[in-house]
């Protein structure tokens, strides 16, 4: 199982901005430490041209941002000051995404160690997104004809809703997310299949609700290629989550979404979307453990595919 890394590219933030951009340096750094993983398969993420990010991304905003003309409003939505590091950090960030899906075409599993920008429209961005790493990456593999029909599965506490912009319309893609209604984006767009839960929502109603959406999806849409937009934000004590999912809960969140795709035989990408918790252990510890299923997704794939 490949995984490819973009925190070394710094996006530089102003102190005490809350969102928790060591969370990605110290998840690669716990998965460099664990020995789990093959040093060889832990890489950079390459860079994202101009013509991949139009695949999804109006070449006007594209190039605004890449030159910083940005206008006020436009940033403020973003929520990062605009720097030329900011942007080549946000290609990099999907250009992991594209290399994580090439490779997950062949492996079966892989993972973004960042990623899930799932916020960004085509013509603009918005909620810590700038390019949207999932749907560049789908059109891409598209074009490139390595895979047709394409499934996001969101299980971010917030909505999908730039994802859900992209894929509206398009029977080769298929939207789904799982989230907490009373939350960001507050103007949803409508995907192809919202589960929006109420505030407060624990382990047992969110599974069971994610186990039954699930099974409809997988019956309603052939898939050929999964991103997994997974997400540390409906963990308990997120401060921006407002659902109530223990770090066990978020395990079996995963081993579900993961499990179900190496079931029937799906191609997963794994990214790793938000997480806003008051320690930046908690969101290592939860997108650590989203990782090592994927890891143990990935040896099940290779024991489960026959061989010529």
């Amino acid at each position: 199982m490949k995984l490819f890394y973009s925190d070394t590219f710094e996006l530089p933030l102003p102190e005490k901005h809350r969102f928790p951009m060591s969370k990605y340096r110290l998840l690669r750094e716990r998965v460099q430490a664990s020995e789990l993983f093959d040093p060889r398969n832990v890489l950079p993420a390459p860079r994202c041209p101009d013509e991949q990010l139009c695949l999804v991304h109006h070449r006007d905003y594209v190039q605004r941002v890449a030159n910083g003309q940005l206008s006020d409003l436009e940033i403020r939505r973003i929520g990062f000051p605009w720097s030329p590091k900011m942007v080549v950090r946000s290609r990099r960030s999907t250009g992991a995404s594209i290399a994580a899906a090439r490779s997950a075409i062949t492996d079966g599993v892989s993972v973004n160690l960042a990623g899930g920008t799932h916020h960004a429209f085509p013509e603009s961005g918005q909620g810590y997104c700038v390019f949207n790493d999932v749907t560049v990456a789908a059109r891409v593999c598209q074009a490139e004809a390595i895979a047709q029909n394409i499934l996001f599965i969101d299980c971010d506490v917030h909505q999908g809703n730039g994802t859900a912009a992209v894929a509206n319309g398009d029977p080769t893609m298929f939207a789904f997310s799982i989230h907490c209604n009373d939350n960001y984006p507050f103007r949803k767009t409508d995907g192809d299949l919202d589960i929006a839960l109420p505030a407060g929502t624990g382990d047992a109603h969110y599974l069971e609700s994610l186990s039954a959406a699930l099974e409809q999806v997988f019956q309603c849409f052939d898939a050929d290629l999964v991103f997994y937009v997974s997400g540390a934000d409906p963990f308990e004590d997120d401060r921006l989550g407002k659902l109530k999912l223990t770090k066990a809960g978020l395990k079996a969140r995963d081993e579900m979404v993961i499990g179900g795709c190496v079931r029937r035989n799906i191609p997963i990408v794994i990214t790793m979307g938000g997480g806003y918790a008051p320690d930046v252990a908690d969101i290592v510890d939860i997108h650590f453990q989203t990782v090592v299923t994927g890891l143990q997704a990935s040896a099940d794939i290779k024991t489960c595919r026959p061989t010529n």
